[in-house]
């Protein structure tokens, strides 16, 4: 495997550094949040704020809007860091910096927009109904994430990529056969410009109902056979027939649930410590948001768990579908030379981390599938 062994070094430091910046931003977000909130900064501002605005329905979008901002700056240096020079350091993207602070500013803007949905949608429920709000408000976040699966190729990705119909007829044919064979409703096939950010390639099956779609990043198109990437959407498609989406949505709806749960049984002496009155009030929001980025970071190692679990059922699938063994393995090490992936991680790396098997560990799989075959 020559080309795992050649990228090995730098795909490690690479890791290293990314995963090490991830660490840092979710410390520094809790660090703010809590500093935020024990100096009385988020009272004051609440208060400043119900003094001009009045109505609690126009202070809470504002309140939002500072404090996103607020954050937006102080963490622009690591950002910046994280998501552009790491990426240009390691001859990962040609991005242009105007270029690369514009998709910032679009992805604030969505950012926001969706935390003024959830987040005041929160505010709504937990004052009509004070005593079920946390049943009420997770299932209404849970209708969202739905409505968002639906819309999200349609309304979000044309904000970051254009994409059109891929134009590779031979190949779109062998998707269109491909869906067919695994008894998937497709809507199309599309091409994106993923290269105008990234070098790495990626491909992905999205959407609900007539949605459906496959998206191959230009990156991917170029640089791998049609065999590669009939292997490569397979793998999605098999997600999809094994209802691995399905899954995850009733896990996520778990989460959420329990998480929800847990904010309206503690959140009395969490609140009283900050020298808040209670949930209602919008100051508290930096402590809903502290409870979720505090269970989501206990939860990430059994998620990427479970999802590891997913990922080799799909590549098996893969496997048994297309039965393209070689284009499998040309594949995973194609994605481990240009995604800069650690094919071999430390076992804590992969815990933490690791929501995909390591390459390693997929080709050891392939080779081992070809023998249970033979």
């Amino acid at each position: 495997m020559p080309v795992i062994q050649e990228t090995s070094g730098k795909a490690k430091k690479y890791a290293f550094l990314k995963y090490s910046l991830n660490i840092a931003g979710t410390v520094y977000l809790l660090f703010l949040l809590a500093v935020f909130t024990a100096s009385g900064l988020s009272l004051s501002l609440a208060s400043w704020l119900s003094l001009r605005l009045g109505s609690p329905y126009s202070i809470f979008p504002v309140y939002l809007l500072i404090i996103s901002l607020a954050y937006a700056l102080l963490d622009f240096p690591l950002n910046f860091c994280h998501s552009y020079l790491l990426e240009h350091k390691f001859s990962l993207s040609r991005q242009s910096f105007p270029a690369w602070l514009w998709e910032q500013v679009k992805s604030f803007l969505v950012a926001y927009l969706m935390g003024a949905v959830l987040l005041g949608a929160f505010y709504l429920v937990i004052r009509v109904y004070p005593r079920q709000w946390w049943l009420v408000v997770s299932l209404v976040w849970i209708f969202f994430s739905l409505v968002l699966a639906r819309l999200t190729p349609v309304l979000i990705i044309p904000l970051f990529f254009k994409y059109k119909k891929l134009e590779d007829e031979e190949l779109r044919r062998r998707i269109l056969n491909l869906a067919d064979k695994m008894k998937i409703k497709l809507m199309d096939c599309f091409e994106i410009d993923f290269s105008k950010k990234t070098l790495k390639a990626n491909a992905a099956f999205l959407g609900l109902g007539g949605s459906k779609r496959v998206l191959l990043a230009d990156t991917l198109k170029e640089k791998y056979t049609h065999q590669e990437i009939e292997v490569i959407v397979a793998h999605e498609f098999a997600h999809y027939r094994k209802k691995h989406l399905l899954k995850l949505i009733l896990i996520n709806s778990a989460i959420t649930l329990f998480t929800f749960y847990l904010i309206a049984r503690t959140s009395g002496f969490v609140l009283g410590f900050f020298s808040l009155s209670g949930l209602s009030e919008i100051a508290s929001l930096p402590i809903v948001l502290i409870y979720f980025i505090l269970f989501g970071f206990l939860m990430q190692p059994w998620g990427n768990l479970l999802s590891r679990r997913m990922e080799r059922s799909a590549d098996y699938t893969a496997l048994s579908v297309t039965g393209e063994k070689e284009a499998f393995i040309s594949t995973m090490k194609k994605l481990a030379e240009q995604n800069l992936a650690d094919t071999r991680p430390h076992p804590l790396i992969k815990f933490f981390f690791y929501d995909h098997p390591p390459i390693a560990e997929r080709i050891a799989m392939a080779d081992s599938f070809q023998q249970r075959k033979t």
